[in-house]
């Protein structure tokens, strides 16, 4: 696995624990910034060639 795939497969784990904890915690304004981050994330990984399962598990 490169840095890149590296890197972004951490970013996506962090903001789906993030996005986790936002919905635990019914925090609304959280749960909307962490999922538009994580759909970012996911973007960016498909258009570099990292496919992205919905647990964050990687292949490229």
């Amino acid at each position: 696995m490169d840095a890149f795939t590296a890197g972004i497969m951490q970013r996506i784990r962090n903001t789906e624990s993030n996005l986790h904890r936002a919905r635990e915690a019914g925090d609304v304004y959280g749960i909307d910034v962490e999922q538009s981050e994580l759909e970012d994330l996911r973007r960016i990984a498909a258009e570099h060639g990292v496919h992205v399962t919905p647990c964050g598990a990687a292949s490229a």
